[in-house]
């Protein structure tokens, strides 16, 4: 007698009733039991649409979609499949969520803590493995809201595998990791796939981050599902058609831009005189001298809740604790008159916390021409000439076809490249690109690299980059400053 398999999720002929989020051809898709799966593809190639469709976000016109979570007590979806995407982080807590919020401390009096958010947890082998593995302890009387983009995602992953769910769907679950808890979390993931009956399926838009313990692969592109294929047949087939664009041309572009003579001309861009910063009992910075000489271009690394971010907002005079430090920028001593709009003119900057914090539904285009007076939503309407400068910095990063779109309704992918031209658009002195190559396909990432490298060539440019990834830093870096945790009881 033939063993009848199981499909976890069965979609046949899928056409969604809303337009506006509906892929280009119907979708035909089973996931076995005991298989793990990945959903690869460019920036907006509709790798969440199908997700949404598959977790039945988005209500059927056509088709049929069923489920069997057996051996699990519920056939309910939301018993069963636990969804984590890169939006999410701070939970429902996003929309008052505003991007400041995290440095300023008496607008945190009222946020959840950690363990709080946690809920009720059932001690327990998984729940140790877990807490180990993310170093949840002296995360646990923490305000969410002070959690560093990595920290927060160990939160999530911790709250969600403590679900136990039939299915785990995971965004790009390896960005914005340390590389020690990109191992630790691939091999949790690993042991989970070999013990009970969960099952795995991620959204990856990256080709090199496809785990070995997955088995099988669905390309989505153009707003089309392909046909689900073994791991290795698509590694073999993808490698073979992986060429390289050359980037020459965009490049030249780049360093045949005009100069504008408005520039600082002090040596020193940035300097910080034994900066500290504490929040309650917490040190996140101690004693920190750095000096950032013009044209110099720094990598900025250290593990998840080392300060990196925190460091950057004193920088970018987001923090308000910037006020009470020793800090110079542009040879300007901070706090002697000069506004810090004057001195943001100077500064391009992009972040994973700007981008959480930056839900509006405005058209691409004035979320990039925004970048020129760096304000979150256009106060004063660009120019022509000044639109002209957006549309051309939209181009090299490959989003001139988007310049209409409502923000929201970009791909996370494609949200990050247009929030990257945002930063480039004022052609700013001082360059400060936290993780900017977060979430971005393979050739993406090798494109915005070049933007960087390129821009780097320009005369008098300084730049600051932080990613957990040692291939995604461009050539021209020339010096590296390492944080180290400062650990509780400094």
């Amino acid at each position: 007698m033939e063993m009848v398999q199981q499909h976890t999720i069965h979609i046949a002929g899928g056409v969604v009733r809303n337009p506006l989020v509906r892929l280009e051809q119907p979708v035909t898709l089973d996931f076995l039991a005991g298989e793990h799966v990945a959903i690869v593809g460019p920036n907006g190639a509709g790798k969440s649409l199908l997700v949404d469709m598959l977790t039945g976000k988005y209500p059927l016109k056509e088709g049929e979609l069923t489920y069997d979570f057996s051996p699990s007590s519920t056939n309910t979806i939301y018993d069963n499949i636990k969804y984590i995407a890169f939006r999410d982080t701070y939970g429902s807590a996003d929309a008052h969520y505003y991007y400041q919020q995290r440095w300023n401390a008496h607008d945190q009096e009222d946020t959840p803590e950690v363990r709080e958010m946690l809920g009720e947890i059932v001690e327990g082998a998984l729940q140790q493995q877990l807490f180990e593995l993310f170093r949840m302890e002296p995360m646990l009387d923490k305000k969410m809201i002070l959690l560093s983009s990595g920290e927060l995602r160990k939160f999530q992953l911790t709250k969600t595998l403590l679900a136990a769910p039939r299915v785990l769907m995971m965004d790009n679950p390896f960005i914005g990791l340390d590389a020690s808890t990109r191992e630790l979390l691939f091999n949790l993931l690993e042991k989970l796939t070999q013990v009970g009956s969960l099952q795995i399926i991620l959204i990856l838009s990256m080709l090199d981050d496809i785990p070995s313990f997955i088995t099988h692969v669905v390309p989505v592109d153009k707003r089309v599902v392909g046909e689900k294929i073994e791991r290795e047949a698509y590694m073999h087939a993808f490698c073979k058609k992986d060429v390289t664009m050359p980037m020459g041309e965009l490049q030249q572009r780049i360093l045949d831009l005009p100069y504008e003579s408005s520039n600082y001309t002090s040596k020193e861009v940035i300097q910080l005189n034994k900066v500290s910063i504490r929040y309650d009992d917490r040190t996140i910075l101690h004693e920190l001298d750095w000096t950032v000489m013009r044209g110099e271009k720094w990598a900025l690394s250290g593990e998840n809740g080392a300060g990196k971010s925190t460091l950057l907002s004193l920088v970018c005079a987001d923090n308000p604790q910037s006020y009470a430090c020793d800090i110079s920028l542009f040879g300007r001593k901070r706090g002697t008159g000069e506004s810090i709009w004057e001195i943001k003119k100077h500064i391009g900057y992009v972040s994973p916390e700007m981008h959480r914090a930056y839900l509006k539904n405005l058209p691409v285009l004035e979320i990039v021409a925004s970048g020129l007076h760096d304000s979150i939503g256009l106060y004063k309407r660009p120019k022509e000439d000044q639109m002209a400068v957006c549309e051309w910095w939209m181009d090299i990063f490959g989003i001139a076809a988007l310049k209409e779109k409502p923000f929201l309704q970009l791909s996370s992918g494609e949200q990050r490249l247009a929030l990257l031209a945002r930063a480039f658009v004022k052609d700013p002195e001082l360059l400060i690109l936290d993780e900017p190559l977060h979430g971005l396909d393979t050739y993406n990432r090798r494109r915005v690299k070049k933007i960087i490298e390129a821009f780097c060539h320009r005369k008098d440019k300084t730049m600051i980059m932080v990613t957990h990834y040692e291939s995604e830093l461009p050539d021209t870096i020339t010096n590296r400053l390492c944080l180290k945790r400062v650990w509780e009881n400094k």
